[in-house]
C-alpha cells in the first residue's frame, strides 16, 4: 500500500501564525479526484493535508492556513461521526471521547483491557519481587532514631520502584494512545474499525513510537537531573539541611518545566501515527500545533486527568477495603490492587487517548482547515 502522502503535514509553511481569515484564492479548487484528503485515495485511507490540497496552505482550497475558498464554513450539519466538523469546544471534545468508547466499544475495550492487563501484571510481579522491602520498612518504623542513610535507603528503594512502575504505565499509555488514535480517526467519519485493522494501521509506527517514548524519557530525566543534582551534591558534601531544601526547590522547578514540555509535546503521538512522522519530526509537529494554544490544551488535559483520577480513585475504594482485611499478606494485596488498576486503566486509558487525538484534530481544523478534508472524505458535497 502506498503511504504517500499519508497524514502528511500541509507543506512547510508555518501553521501557527495565520488565522482563518485568508482571502479566497482566485483559482478554482483542484479536482477532488486528484487531491489528497482524508479518506480512500488510491486504495488507502488517512487524513491528508499537503500543500496544494483542500484546506492546506500553499495554494489549496482555502489558501494558506485560512478559511476555505468559496466557503465560510463546512456544512452546518456536518457531523458524520463523534464530533462536528468544525472547531470544537471543551464539552464537544469530552463528549466525542466518551462517544467513541460507547459506539466503538468492541474495538476500544479489548485494546484497553489487553494493554492494562499486561502492564499491571508486569507491575505486580516487579513490585512483589524487587521493589517491596517490607523488612526495611518495618525496621524503620520501629526505630525511634533512624540514621539519615537508613531513611535515604528506604526512600530510594521506593522511588526506584515507583519510577519503574511509572515508566511501565507511561509506555502502556503511549501504546494505547497510538492504537486508539487510529480508532478515533475513523470514528470522526462515522466509520467502524476492527482490532485487526487498527493493529495493521498502527504496527508500522511502533518503532518510531518507542523512539518517541525514549526521547521524552531522556528529556524528562535530564530536566530532573538538572533540578535535583545541585541539592544532591550539596547534601553529599555534608550539608544535609541545605541540600534537602535545595532538592525540594529544584524538584519543584523541574516539575514545572516538565509540565510545560509535556503539554508542548502532547500531540506528538497522533502526528507520529496519522502523519507518519518520525519521532523527532512528531515532536516538532506537536510544538508547532500547540504554539499559541498552550494554556487551552493544558487546561483540557488537566481536566481530563482530574476526571480520570476521580474515576480511578472510586474504583480503588473496594480494593483498599479488601487490602485492609488482608493485613500484611503481600502477594494477595498486590493482586487485588492489580485487578483494581486493570479496571481503572480500562476506563481511563481510552478517555485520555481520545482527548489527545481530538485535541490534535481540533488544532488542525483551526490551523489548517482540516474540516474540509474530513467533510469531503465523509461524502459531504462542498
Amino acid at each position: 500500500m502506498n503511504d504517500s502522502p499519508g497524514w502528511a503535514s500541509p507543506g512547510s509553511s508555518p501553521s501557527d501564525d495565520q488565522g482563518r481569515n485568508t482571502p479566497a484564492p482566485a483559482s478554482p479548487p483542484p479536482d477532488p479526484g486528484n487531491t489528497p484528503g482524508w479518506g480512500p485515495q488510491g486504495g488507502q485511507s488517512g487524513w491528508y493535508g499537503p500543500a496544494g490540497g483542500y484546506g492546506g496552505p500553499g495554494g489549496g482550497w482555502g489558501g494558506q492556513n485560512g478559511w476555505h475558498a468559496g466557503w465560510t464554513q463546512t456544512p452546518a450539519a456536518a457531523k458524520p461521526g463523534v464530533i462536528p466538523l468544525r472547531p470544537i469546544a471543551l464539552g464537544e471534545i469530552l463528549d466525542g471521547a466518551i462517544a467513541t468508547i460507547r459506539v466503538h466499544w468492541r474495538t476500544v475495550l479489548p485494546i484497553s483491557i489487553g494493554i492494562a492487563a499486561i502492564s499491571e501484571a508486569i507491575n505486580v510481579v516487579a513490585t512483589g519481587l524487587w521493589f517491596t522491602d517490607t523488612e526495611s520498612i518495618k525496621a524503620l518504623e520501629n526505630d525511634t532514631s533512624p540514621t539519615f542513610s537508613e531513611v535515604v535507603d528506604v526512600a530510594r528503594d521506593g522511588m526506584v520502584g515507583g519510577a519503574v512502575t511509572g515508566l511501565i504505565g507511561l509506555l502502556a499509555a503511549f501504546l494505547a494512545t497510538a492504537l486508539l488514535t487510529t480508532v478515533i480517526s475513523k470514528a470522526i467519519l462515522g466509520r467502524p474499525t476492527s482490532i485487526t485493522e487498527t493493529w495493521r494501521a498502527t504496527a508500522p509506527r511502533l518503532s518510531q513510537l518507542l523512539a518517541l517514548f525514549f526521547l521524552l524519557f531522556l528529556l524528562i530525566a535530564a530536566v530532573l537531573a538538572v533540578g535535583v543534582g545541585p541539592g544532591a551534591i550539596l547534601a553529599g558534601t555534608g550539608n544535609r539541611e541545605g541540600g534537602t531544601a535545595l532538592i525540594a526547590l529544584g524538584t519543584l522547578i523541574a516539575l514545572v518545566a516538565i509540565v510545560w514540555l509535556w503539554t508542548r509535546f502532547s500531540l506528538a503521538i497522533p502526528a507520529l501515527v496519522l502523519e507518519k512522522q518520525s519521532a523527532l519530526a512528531s515532536l516538532r509537529r506537536s510544538a508547532k500545533l500547540v504554539r499559541g494554544s498552550w494554556w487551552r490544551i493544558f487546561g483540557i488535559q488537566l481536566l481530563t486527568s482530574l476526571l480520570a483520577f476521580l474515576l480511578a480513585a472510586a474504583i480503588a475504594v473496594p480494593a483498599t477495603v479488601i487490602n485492609f482485611g488482608l493485613g500484611d499478606r503481600l502477594w494477595p494485596s498486590l493482586i487485588v490492587t492489580g485487578i483494581a488498576s486493570v479496571i481503572a486503566s480500562t476506563a481511563t486509558l481510552p478517555l485520555n487517548a481520545n482527548v489527545i487525538a481530538l485535541l490534535y484534530t481540533d488544532q488542525r481544523i483551526r490551523r489548517e482547515s482540516l474540516d474540509l478534508e474530513l467533510a469531503r472524505a465523509a461524502g459531504f458535497s462542498l
